[in-house]
């Protein structure tokens, strides 16, 4: 007040002269006041409109998949019996332990009986909790009997309500994480919607309801959404660390519910570890990144009481590796274009060569031998020799483990995602490389040149570019983890087609480039897109709504209903994997095998098991089945007479050539591959010949299946 007072006290005609001009200041900053109070208020319209879309697109996926299983099954008139058989394979046995925890007469006991299961595995007590990923079944299980829902909700609905609803948060986080990248939550509506019509290889949760990745990729979709914020510039501290902790949350969540979750992270691990070389990303964020994987596999494997997969995983020891290699080598982003190329080469070779030494040293120590079948898979599979490796020839004859095949491609081409995906693709990987040649460089000729991409290359969109790309070469290799590609494409393709950086460089390389011009593409041709995909698909996914199918396998049912009916509760039933797991699910059974295959002593099991179907005296087969305490054997007619493989590839052969005998029907053998002394078992069990009968009695049959009693020989 003072200061003001002696102003227009003291100087009465300097502030005369100086009124206009402060006229003129007020009048500015009121502009700019209304300018800024009215994009803060766009901003704030904007990411309310966009977060309802991304939540409603979010709940009308769930609808969506859950409307489809009702239709395709009639879920809701079925007995219980054929809605448990619909849970097929380890789909079954997953679900056989949220069954069992809610049968259980306290949550105490259900958790002793998972700890100390006998009934699993026949002769052999395991701990269910540090063998398989089912942490979500026994979260879930106790939920259910905490809550009051029970005279509401059948425990099977809550299940099935819960992964659907899992979708919701799938597709939303692929919507967040397409809206991080393009700046527009127009590309989230995109990226959601591709997702949707492209529903047949995006996801199958619909009819493999609890398999492990329905559970797991939401969760990874979520930790890509907060690395994706992480990697953008000018966080402040507190957003950082939240972003971290959420990162951490996802990526524990993520570990916990897939057993294949260290492969999985290891392909991200080197989609950090890649671009992170070229300097495209903070190096602080990338460390805290490696810290987070380690730690949240490293509580999965405290929580899994140690199992030792996790520990002898190659995740662990390459991101060992790469700090350790990150510590020696301290000047490695110094120097000149040669310099730089020589020291980027000796980092590689010194990670990799870090990460076999610690894996190797690891295992020896701790004797692991859980996850060699998959190696040798990988190795037959990539042509580094043929195997006749019965585990390893038993993934490379399953076409979901085969490659991808093309007529995914014409689907994908048909809602136009993949011809925009190689659109986006082609330009931010040429831009990648220039950038990576200028930073290696650091010329300021190849800095000027470069300077128009960079912009297009952000941390967050390169870290994107490479994960699209590893995670592609993948799913070609590998049809079953197709899944992990076909969602990050929509999110990839979708960013692309709505970036103004995309846009503004392909403009300016045709000289059409102005701002207007930019903009105006960058929001008409995604909606021009959604257009046509509504317009496309619509009527068919109505027509799917409104296709009503039936649950029917009878004579499973009829199987199921005989074992409860006729045998006793302790009775131990042998088989092929796929088969017991429903066994268990439906009566509660004691099984000889199962088709949780991540374990050394199980695979020899299942081969020895497996003796039914291959050229075995009955002898033989007797004391293999007695050896593991079983009582009764189930024999299927559709492995044991199957076509649905090609010759050499069906589960008969497999045995045969494992155990050194040609293979039936025309077509070449091996050399050294001799006749068996012995007919096949399954085949020759059926003629009621006195060598089968003093061991085996059949106690049931119908069209598909054959049950035999063993003999209990003193």
């Amino acid at each position: 007040m003072t200061t003001i007072r002696q102003r227009r006290g003291g100087k009465v005609t300097e502030a005369a002269e100086h009124q206009p001009s402060e006229e003129k200041n007020v009048k500015s900053d009121g502009k700019v006041l209304s300018d800024h109070t009215g994009g803060k208020l766009r901003n704030i319209l904007s990411l309310t409109l966009g977060g309802i879309v991304a939540i409603g697109l979010g709940l009308l996926t769930s609808v969506y998949v859950a409307t489809l299983h009702e239709n395709d099954l009639w879920f809701s008139n079925i007995k219980e019996v054929e809605r448990e058989i619909s849970f097929r394979t380890e789909c079954g046995l997953y679900y056989s332990y949220y069954k069992q925890m809610i049968q259980a007469a306290s949550i105490q006991q259900g958790l002793h009986a998972l700890v100390y299961d006998n009934k699993t595995e026949s002769v052999r007590t395991i701990n269910i909790l540090e063998r398989m990923n089912v942490y979500q079944e026994v979260f879930l299980s106790i939920l259910y009997r905490i809550l009051p829902i029970q005279q509401y909700l059948e425990p099977v609905y809550f299940y099935i309500y819960t992964l659907f609803g899992l979708q919701a948060v799938y597709v939303i986080a692929l919507y967040v994480t397409s809206w991080l990248l393009s700046g527009t939550w127009l590309s989230g509506l995109l990226a959601a919607c591709w997702y949707i019509t492209n529903r047949i290889d995006t996801t199958r949760v619909e009819f493999t309801i609890p398999l492990r990745e329905n559970w797991a990729l939401p969760f990874f979709a979520v930790q890509i959404a907060a690395i994706t914020y992480l990697l953008r510039t000018h966080l402040q501290p507190a957003q950082e660390r939240l972003t971290l902790l959420a990162v951490f949350i996802a990526t524990f969540l993520f570990s916990l519910t897939w057993q294949f979750n260290q492969f999985m992270m290891l392909i991200q691990a080197l989609a950090l570890f890649i671009p992170d070389c070229f300097d495209m990303l903070p190096t602080a964020k990338v460390t805290w990144l490696y810290i987070i994987q380690i730690s949240g596999l490293l509580l999965v494997c405290v929580l899994q009481f140690f199992n030792s997969m996790i520990l002898g995983s190659l995740l662990i020891s390459f991101n060992a590796s790469v700090l350790i290699a990150r510590a020696i080598q301290k000047n490695l982003k110094k120097g000149n274009l040669l310099n730089r190329l020589g020291k980027l080469i000796l980092h590689v070779l010194l990670v990799l060569s870090l990460t076999l030494l610690v894996n190797k040293f690891i295992k020896k120590s701790l004797n692991l031998e859980s996850d060699e079948h998959i190696f040798k898979f990988l190795k037959a599979k990539f042509g580094f020799g043929a195997t006749r490796d019965f585990d390893a020839n038993l993934y490379l004859c399953e076409e979901a483990f085969g490659l991808l095949p093309l007529n995914t491609f014409s689907r994908l081409s048909d809602t136009l995602l993949f011809y925009i995906y190689i659109f986006s693709l082609f330009p931010m990987t040429v831009a990648a490389l220039i950038v990576a040649f200028r930073n290696l460089s650091g010329s300021n000729q190849v800095q000027e040149k470069a300077e128009e991409y960079t912009i297009i290359l952000k941390p967050d969109a390169a870290y994107n570019l490479i994960h699209t790309v590893l995670f592609g070469c993948l799913a070609l290799s590998t049809m079953r983890m197709k899944y992990l590609w076909t969602s990050h494409m929509c999110v990839f393709a979708s960013f692309g087609l709505c970036s103004t950086e995309v846009w503004r460089l392909i403009l300016k390389c045709v000289h059409l480039y102005t701002s207007q011009r930019t903009q105006v593409i960058k929001y008409s041709i995604p909606i021009i897109t959604l257009l046509y995909i509504s317009y496309k698909f619509w009527p068919g996914i109505m027509d799917e709504l409104s296709e009503l199918r039936e649950f029917y396998d009878p004579d499973t049912v009829e199987l199921m209903n005989w074992i409860k009916s006729n045998t006793p509760n302790t009775a131990v039933f042998a088989g092929s994997m796929q088969l017991l797991a429903g066994v268990k699910l439906c009566t509660g059974r004691t099984l000889t095998n199962h088709p949780h295959y991540e374990d050394k002593h199980l695979r020899e099991r299942t081969k020895q098991i497996y003796q039914i179907y291959a050229k075995r005296s009955p002898e033989d087969v007797y004391r293999i089945l007695r050896s593991f305490g079983t009582d009764y054997v189930i024999l299927e007619d559709s492995i044991c007479y199957e076509r649905r493989h090609s010759r050499g590839c069906r589960l008969r052969d497999l045995l045969d050539i494992a155990n050194g005998h040609i293979m039936d029907g025309l077509g070449e053998n091996e050399p050294d591959l001799k006749p068996s002394l012995y007919p096949r078992f399954c085949e020759e069990i059926k003629k009621n010949l006195p060598s089968y009968t003093l061991h085996f009695t059949r106690v049931f049959q119908n069209k598909t299946f054959h049950v035999y009693k063993l003999a209990k020989h003193k």
